[in-house]
C-alpha cells in the first residue's frame, strides 16, 4: 500500500506541511481507519513525516471516531426508550440489568474490542446505549487506541511496505479467529476448572474480577497514558530529566535509586518528635550485619517487634515487621541488599500525605491525603486463612499476594471472631486498601507538615507516610510518626480509592506530575543541574535487581 499520493504533495507553506498531512489522516480515520493508520506508519518509517505528528494524526482521529459513536448512541439512541411503541422490542428491566452488567464488565470488554476485528462497533454503540461513563469510556478507548496505533507504527519500521499485505491477511482471517478466541476462552476455563478443581475457578474468577476493576489494572497498562503524559511535559519543559532536580537534596528528586535513610536521617535530625527512628545496618556477611542490628538494639533501646526494610526500594517491596530476632536473622541471611533497621509505629492508623511548595514560595500545601486501611478477615472456627480470603469479596482478587505472604499460615484456623490482619506495609501494590483522606485535611496539619518540609535542605514535592493514633490528634497536627518521605516518583495515591472514577485518577496523576515538572523546571533556572539519563538508567537497572532478592513483604 502506498501513502495517498495528496499526503506527498509539497505546500507552498512548508511550515504547515506536517500539521495538514497529520490532520488529513486524522480526518481519513473517520471513514476507515486501517488505510490512514498504515499510511501514517509508513510515511513516519520513511521520514517523509514526523513520528510525532503522524502518531498524533491517527490517534486523536482514531479516539474522536470512538467518542461519536459513543454519543450517537446515547444521544439518539438511548431517547428512543421514552417512546410508547419501543417496549415491543426492549424490556426497561432488561435494558436496567444489562446497564449493570456493563457498569461491571465494560473494562474489559472495550479495551478486548480494540484488538478483536468485528467487535468495536456494537461495544462502542452497547456503552453508549448502557449509559456507561463517558470519562470511562475516554479513558479506556484512548488507552487502546494508543497502544494499537503505537503496535501499528512499530510494525511499520520493522516490516516496512509490508505491513499492508500483512494486515489485510489478518482482517481475513479476524473473523475466524475470534470464533477461535471465544470457543479456547470456554474450553481453556472448563480444562483449568476441570484440573485444579474449584481451586484453579477462584484463580479464574479471581483474574477476571482483576480486569474490571482498574485499580488491579497491570502497571504497563494503568500507566501508559501517564507515560504519555510525561513525554508531553518533558517536550514543554525541554528535558526528559527535568523531575529530577524537583527535590535538589534527594539524589534524582527521588525518581530512582534514592536512599530512605538519607531522608530519615535528615527528618530525625531536623523532627526527631514526629519521625520513627532508623538506623543503617552495617557489615557484609550475615554474621556481621546480625551483630550491627544488635548493637543498634541495645543502644538506641529498640524493642520487638521492629521494622527491617531495604535502603533503596519501592512499592513497598522488602518491607517486614520482625517479631524475632530467628526472623530478623532470616531476613539478613537472605539479601545482600543495604538494610535498615526502624522503630515500630504502631499507629493504629497511617496515612500518605503528598505535599508540594515552589522554590520562590514561603508557604507549601498538601495536595492529597490517603487514608491506609489494613485488610483483615475475621476466623469463624472452622475456616483456613486461605478459604476466608478467597470468600472475602476484596481479598480474593489479591489473594495470591496475600497467601504467598502468609506462607504456612494459610492453613491456620482461626478461633471464631478472631481478627487476622492480611498486610503489614501500607502500599497498595501489597494489598492495602486506599481511600480519599481528604476529610483529614485542616490548617494545623498543613501547617505542621510544612514546617518539616522547610526544614529539609532541598525537598519540595513528595509523600510523607505517617502512623498515627487518631484522626483528631492528626488534625490538630500532633502525635504522629513519619515512616518514611518519597520524592518526585511517588504519587497521591488516593488515586487508588475504589469510589474513584479512572478518569478523575488520571486527572490527578497529570495535575501532580505538572507540579514534579513545574517545580523541577524553576529549580534548574536556579542554577540545580539534572540527574544524568545514563546514570538513571544505572540506579534503575541496580535497583530493579536488589528487589529480586528482597523476601515476601507484610
Amino acid at each position: 500500500m502506498n501513502p495517498p499520493a495528496l499526503l506527498m504533495l509539497p505546500l507552498g507553506f512548508e511550515g504547515w506541511l506536517p500539521a495538514v498531512q497529520a490532520a488529513t489522516l486524522g480526518l481519513l480515520t473517520l471513514v476507515q481507519e486501517d488505510v490512514p493508520t498504515v499510511s501514517a506508519a509508513l510515511l513516519a518509517s520513511a521520514g517523509s513525516l514526523g513520528w510525532k505528528a503522524a502518531f498524533l494524526g491517527v490517534f486523536l482521529g482514531i479516539w474522536f471516531g470512538d467518542a461519536m459513536l459513543y454519543l450517537v448512541a446515547r444521544g439518539i439512541g438511548r431517547p428512543l426508550l421514552r417512546h410508547a411503541w419501543s417496549r415491543r422490542f426492549f424490556d426497561p428491566v432488561a435494558v436496567a440489568r444489562s446497564e449493570r452488567w456493563f457498569a461491571e464488565k465494560g473494562t474489559w470488554l472495550l479495551l478486548t474490542s480494540r484488538f478483536v476485528p468485528g467487535t468495536r462497533l456494537p461495544t462502542y454503540l452497547a456503552a453508549g446505549f448502557l449509559r456507561l461513563s463517558f470519562g470511562r469510556f475516554m479513558a479506556v478507548t484512548g488507552t487502546a487506541v494508543a497502544v494499537w496505533t503505537l503496535g501499528i507504527f512499530l510494525l511499520a519500521r520493522a516490516v516496512g511496505p509490508d505491513l499492508s499485505a500483512w494486515l489485510q491477511r489478518g482482517s481475513r482471517l479476524g473473523g475466524w479467529a475470534l470464533v477461535g478466541l471465544t470457543l479456547g476462552c470456554v474450553a481453556g476455563m472448563r480444562l483449568l476448572s476441570g484440573l485444579g478443581g474449584e481451586g484453579a475457578g477462584r484463580r479464574v474468577r479471581a483474574f477476571l474480577g482483576r480486569g474490571v476493576r482498574w485499580e488491579f489494572w497491570p502497571a504497563w497498562l494503568f500507566y501508559l497514558p501517564v507515560a504519555m503524559n510525561y513525554l508531553r511535559l518533558a517536550i514543554r519543559h525541554r528535558g526528559l530529566t527535568v523531575p529530577t532536580v524537583a527535590n535538589p537534596g534527594i539524589f534524582s528528586g527521588g525518581l530512582v535509586g534514592e536512599s530512605k535513610m538519607a531522608t530519615l536521617r535528615d527528618l530525625c535530625a531536623t523532627s526527631p518528635g514526629f519521625t520513627a527512628e532508623a538506623f543503617l545496618v552495617e557489615g557484609a556477611t550475615p554474621s556481621e550485619r546480625f551483630a550491627s542490628l544488635a548493637a543498634i538494639l541495645e543502644r538506641h533501646a529498640l524493642d520487638l517487634p521492629f521494622v527491617l526494610k531495604p535502603d533503596v526500594g519501592q512499592r513497598g517491596v522488602g518491607v517486614k515487621l520482625i517479631r524475632s530476632l530467628d526472623q530478623a536473622l532470616a531476613y539478613l541471611e537472605g539479601t545482600t541488599a543495604p538494610l535498615l533497621v526502624q522503630r515500630y509505629a504502631p499507629g493504629p492508623r497511617e496515612v500518605g500525605v503528598f505535599y508540594y511548595r515552589f522554590p520562590n514560595e514561603t508557604r507549601g500545601r498538601i495536595f492529597a491525603i490517603t487514608e491506609k486501611i489494613f485488610p483483615t478477615v475475621a476466623g469463624d472456627g472452622s475456616s483456613t486463612i486461605e478459604e476466608l480470603v478467597w470468600r472475602d469479596e476484596r481479598a480474593r482478587l489479591v489473594a495470591g499476594t496475600y497467601l504467598r505472604r502468609l506462607g504456612e499460615r494459610r492453613t491456620e484456623v482461626p478461633p471464631a471472631g478472631a481478627v487476622v490482619r492480611l498486610v503489614e506495609a501500607g502500599n497498595h501494590a501489597q494489598g492495602c486498601i486506599f481511600r480519599d483522606g481528604g476529610h483529614l485535611w485542616s490548617e494545623e496539619l498543613e501547617a505542621r507538615i510544612d514546617g518539616i518540609s522547610r526544614g529539609i535542605d532541598g525537598f519540595f514535592i513528595g509523600r510523607y507516610d505517617i502512623r498515627y493514633g487518631g484522626d483528631e490528634d492528626l488534625r490538630a497536627g500532633r502525635s504522629f510518626q513519619i515512616i518514611e518521605l518519597n520524592g518526585a516518583a511517588s504519587e497521591a495515591t488516593s488515586i487508588y480509592d475504589s469510589r474513584n472514577s479512572l478518569l478523575a485518577a488520571y486527572r490527578t496523576l497529570f495535575r501532580q506530575w505538572e507540579l514534579v515538572f513545574a517545580i523541577g523546571a524553576a529549580n534548574r533556572r536556579l542554577g540545580c543541574l539534572p540527574t544524568p539519563a545514563g546514570l538513571l538508567w544505572r540506579k534503575w537497572r541496580e535497583t530493579t535487581a536488589l528487589i529480586a532478592t528482597y523476601p515476601v513483604a507484610d
